[in-house]
């Protein structure tokens, strides 16, 4: 397959033995229109590629058997390009590594489709929906808890604990799912979200009571209790 590198400074699908047609060449200009169209951008024909690359890596036989016809790997490209489009790149390559780990056969785009939109599979993240519960149900200081993940701390940090705590269920959820959402996809973009560094627990005074103290507090606690 030809070099990704080559084919994205072109930017137009090669076929299996890297050659470019004549039909081909003709169709790169409206490509390039499309990808305009679609908004998928340098990073997602990259994505696409490299795609591509890790399958017949992975499935060879298996591959060149699915695109063995003429234009056949073209059109699919062009094809994954469209569907894949609404997905970020890390995700969609952070799903094909994962089918590739684990699939003994050449995966289809339903299945990379289906990984995609399940996330939180791919973060190693609970749902949004128990993350919720999991940040409405830990104690103060939040900041001190173990949690599962740091994502489900800082969704909650920046939806508000108060709001968590004084809005219903019905109310609270969306705006925590949204943000939890949004921290996700900066997860899928490579960012590391940092533990939250634990409140320091007030420092308590260890003050032993005198002789004379203690007898003082023993005659207090007999006339209380008429000893």
């Amino acid at each position: 397959m030809k070099n990704i590198n080559n084919y994205l400074s072109a930017q137009q699908v090669t076929s299996p033995s890297g050659a470019i047609s004549k039909s081909e060449a003709k169709t790169g200009q409206s490509h390039k229109l499309e990808q305009e169209k679609l908004g998928s951008g340098h990073d997602a024909i990259a994505a696409v590629n490299q795609v591509f690359a890790e399958l017949e890596l992975a499935y060879h036989n298996q591959f060149h058997k699915a695109y063995s016809g003429d234009g056949t790997l073209n059109m699919a490209k062009k094809y994954w390009l469209s569907v894949l489009n609404e997905f970020p790149p890390s995700l969609i390559l952070l799903a094909v590594r994962k089918l590739v780990r684990e699939s003994k056969f050449l995966p289809t785009l339903a299945n990379l489709i289906s990984l995609c939109e399940d996330a939180g599979t791919l973060l190693d993240v609970p749902s949004a929906r128990i993350a919720y519960i999991e940040a409405c149900q830990a104690p103060a200081p939040k900041r001190n808890n173990q949690w599962s993940h740091p994502v489900v701390f800082w969704a909650g940090e920046h939806t508000g604990w108060n709001t968590l705590a004084s809005l219903s269920e019905a109310e609270a959820f969306p705006l925590y799912e949204q943000q939890y959402q949004m921290l996700c996809r900066r997860l899928i973009q490579g960012e590391d979200l940092q533990k939250p560094t634990p409140l320091a627990l007030p420092a308590t005074e260890d003050k032993s009571l005198t002789p004379e103290e203690n007898r003082a507090r023993m005659k207090a606690l007999r006339a209380r209790f008429n000893l």
